[in-house]
C-alpha cells in the first residue's frame, strides 16, 4: 500500500489555501463512496468507532486494537487519505505514542491527540475535564515519537474553548505548537470572535469540530488558516437509519422488490470492485 503517497495528498490540504469538509466514513465501502463521489480526505471518528465496532455510545470503551483493525480494514479498502480521531491515544503518554505505531501500521494520513481527561467517567460533577497543560504536552511529543513516517500528520486537540475558555485554549494551542505538532484541531469554538483569536495565535493548519452551521463560511474559515472543518457524522446516521426501515419493512410483510432506497445491482458492484475481483479470477483461476 502506498501509504506516504496519500500521507502527501493530505498534507497538500493542510499545506493549501482552502477550507474542506471530509467525508465521515466508518467501513470500506463508506471509504469508497466517499472517494468516489469526490471528498478529498476521509474522517473516521472514535465516536462512529465505537459504534460501528461495538455497537455503544461514545464513552470510550472501544480498545485501541478495534480501532485500529477497523481502521486498517478502511485504509486497505480505498486510496482516500484518512484522518482519524484518537481520542486521548488509550491512556497515557506511553499509550500514546503506541496509539500513533498501531495507526501508522494501519495506513491513516493523520490522527488527532485530545488533552480531554477520559474515560468519560473521571468527569467532575458531570463535566469535561482536561488534562494539565503539562500533560497534554507529554502526550503530543509521545505522539511525535511514536512516528516513523514523518509524512503522517499529528494534530494536537483540545476543547478549551468550550471547557476552560478563550485564554486557556489559546496557551494550550502554543504550548502544543511549540511540542512540534503538525496542526490543531479545535472543538466546541461557538464564537466567531474566538476562532479568529486563537487563530491569530498560530501558524499552523486548523481543524474544527461541533462548529455551529452558521460559522461555516469556507471562505472565511480559510481566512483563518483552517484546513479541515468536520460538518457531523450523518452517513453513518442514514446507515442505520436506512437498516431499521429495510428490516422492519421485510418483517411487517413488505416484498424485497418493494423495497424503498435499496441500492442498485450496478452501485453494488461498483462499490465491491466486482470488475476487479473478475478480472482477477480470469488472470488467476482460468490461467
Amino acid at each position: 500500500m502506498k501509504w506516504s503517497e496519500r500521507r502527501e495528498r493530505f498534507r497538500a490540504v493542510l499545506g493549501g489555501k482552502s477550507c474542506v469538509y471530509p467525508g465521515s466514513v466508518f467501513d470500506p465501502i463508506s471509504a469508497r463512496i466517499a472517494e468516489e463521489v469526490g471528498f478529498e480526505i476521509g474522517m473516521f471518528a472514535g465516536s462512529v468507532a465505537s459504534m460501528t465496532v461495538l455497537g455503544a455510545p461514545d464513552l470510550i470503551v472501544l480498545t485501541l486494537s478495534e480501532f485500529a483493525d477497523q481502521a486498517g480494514r478502511i485504509c486497505r479498502a480505498s486510496s482516500i487519505p484518512l484522518m482519524v480521531d484518537a481520542d486521548h491515544g488509550y491512556g497515557n503518554a506511553l499509550n500514546v505514542q503506541r496509539t500513533v505505531e498501531e495507526l501508522e501500521i494501519a495506513g491513516i494520513s493523520g490522527m488527532s491527540i485530545e488533552d480531554t481527561v477520559l474515560p468519560y467517567a473521571h468527569r467532575s460533577g458531570g463535566k469535561t475535564a482536561l488534562l494539565s497543560v503539562e500533560e497534554g504536552i507529554g502526550k503530543m511529543k509521545a505522539a511525535l515519537a511514536g512516528r516513523v513516517d514523518k509524512s503522517l500528520s499529528i494534530f494536537g486537540r483540545t476543547s478549551a474553548l468550550a471547557v476552560t475558555g478563550l485564554d486557556d485554549c489559546i496557551a494550550r494551542v502554543k504550548a502544543y505548537d511549540a511540542a512540534g505538532v503538525d496542526a490543531i484541531f479545535l472543538v466546541g469554538g461557538t464564537e466567531k470572535s474566538d476562532l479568529e483569536a486563537v487563530a491569530a495565535e498560530t501558524e499552523l493548519p486548523i481543524m474544527l469540530g461541533g462548529l455551529p452551521e452558521s460559522l461555516r463560511d469556507a471562505d472565511w474559515l480559510a481566512s483563518l488558516g483552517v484546513r479541515i472543518c468536520l460538518t457531523g457524522h450523518q452517513p453513518f446516521a442514514a446507515s442505520v437509519q436506512a437498516t431499521y426501515n429495510t428490516l422492519k419493512a421485510l418483517r411487517d410483510g413488505t416484498a424485497p422488490a418493494d423495497l424503498q432506497g435499496v441500492a442498485s445491482g450496478e452501485l453494488m458492484k461498483r462499490v465491491t470492485r466486482d470488475a476487479d475481483y473478475a478480472r482477477w479470477t480470469r488472470e488467476f483461476l482460468e490461467g
